[in-house]
């Protein structure tokens, strides 16, 4: 039988913390899982002194949780923010993995804050769904690495990871104190929210946990010393865009964008974004520009083609080139060895936008 989401709040809401409210009413809960036969979320004290207080609750609630239907094992990991007094961390459930502390809300900062060892900051964005962003921002960090660059990759599209996926990985971060250590695969630095949940498991957050999530992963990774790292946003022109152009001193964003209308109408809204936000476009990248038949060599431009070089050039912004659509992206991407890792004509455009990028100064 598996576990009732409705049931786990219930017996949350029954439970009242220091202050008089439940546990639920209190908004202490964060990062909610609930599995098949288990249930694990992070109570998140405003700081050290109440988590201290908060520990009968977090008794009591891991009773409670013990006794539903379904529930073999509870995982509750309590936690003050950051730069207060030293965390107080409590955790239940033998062998389980250690708690990264992943969705909280954002903490104050004054403004962007430099990631020690990380020289520049590139967004790759869209406007729309669909036009290749995380294939292109994957295959871009193989390809840069494959230069020599040290490069790292932040999966921002936190709604919907793919990095993990696409570069072939499957282990989780490991943590060190407050620090999260990444993974590394195909030379490239990777960290993802996907790494931290179960393939298929929805993030179900309000706004300000989306913008906790980022913020943490921007400055709570231990990221080591990278060229350039590229940061996979979401589509659209939402929380996480501005949080990042808040949080973090962007050198400059790629927008990606197929040739068609609809998703140039897309594509202008995402640099408009980026220039009320004061962060530089670098440049635009025409994916799925062309496509040539294995069989018979025929060229066909199922997308149109030459649209976006045409819009950078209206804007007098550069077109940073034209990638291909081919199977070899598709079933790179599915199966974890990214095609810019190996040889062929879209390989080969991969390695022409890195070295467009490293000659500019951007990478």
């Amino acid at each position: 039988m598996s576990v009732d989401r409705e049931a786990v709040l219930a017996a949350l809401g029954r439970i009242i913390v220091p202050g008089g409210r439940s546990m639920v009413e209190a908004d202490l809960v964060r990062a909610l899982q609930i599995g098949a036969d288990d249930v694990r979320f992070v109570l998140e004290a405003p700081d050290a002194t109440y988590a201290k207080a908060l520990e009968p609750a977090r008794a009591e609630a891991e009773r409670r949780l013990r006794d539903l239907p379904g529930v073999a094992r509870v995982q509750i990991v309590t936690t003050a923010p950051a730069g207060k007094a030293p965390p107080v961390a409590a955790q239940s459930g033998a062998g389980a993995p250690p708690s990264l502390k992943i969705g909280r809300h954002p903490t104050p900062q004054a403004g962007p804050e430099a990631i020690p060892g990380v020289a520049r900051i590139v967004a790759i964005g869209s406007g729309k769904g669909g036009v290749g962003k995380s294939t292109l921002t994957t295959n871009l960090a193989v390809a840069l690495a494959q230069a020599g660059r040290r490069v790292g990759v932040l999966d921002a599209d936190i709604y919907g990871p793919s990095q993990p996926r696409m570069l072939g990985v499957t282990e989780r971060p490991r943590s060190e104190g407050d620090r999260i250590i990444p993974v590394t695969a195909h030379g490239v630095t990777m960290m993802s929210l996907g790494l931290m949940m179960k393939e298929g498991e929805a993030v179900v957050w309000r706004g300000p946990m989306l913008m906790g999530a980022l913020q943490q992963m921007l400055n709570q990774v231990e990221w080591g010393t990278l060229d350039v790292l590229l940061v996979d946003l979401p589509p659209g022109t939402g929380d996480v865009q501005l949080s990042l152009c808040q949080k973090a001193p962007v050198t400059g964003a790629i927008i990606v964008s197929t040739p068609q209308d609809v998703a140039l109408i897309d594509a202008r809204r995402a640099i408009d974004m980026f220039d009320k936000l004061k962060t530089p476009v670098l440049g635009l990248v025409e994916n799925m520009s062309t496509y040539v038949c294995p069989n018979c060599g025929h060229e066909a431009h199922l997308f149109g083609h030459g649209g976006v070089a045409a819009e950078a050039q209206a804007r007098g912004l550069p077109f940073l080139g034209e990638v291909p659509l081919d199977l070899s992206v598709r079933t790179g991407g599915d199966s974890g060895r990214p095609v810019a890792a190996g040889r062929g004509p879209v390989a080969d455009a991969y390695r022409r936008l890195a070295d467009r990028l490293i000659s500019g100064g951007v990478a």
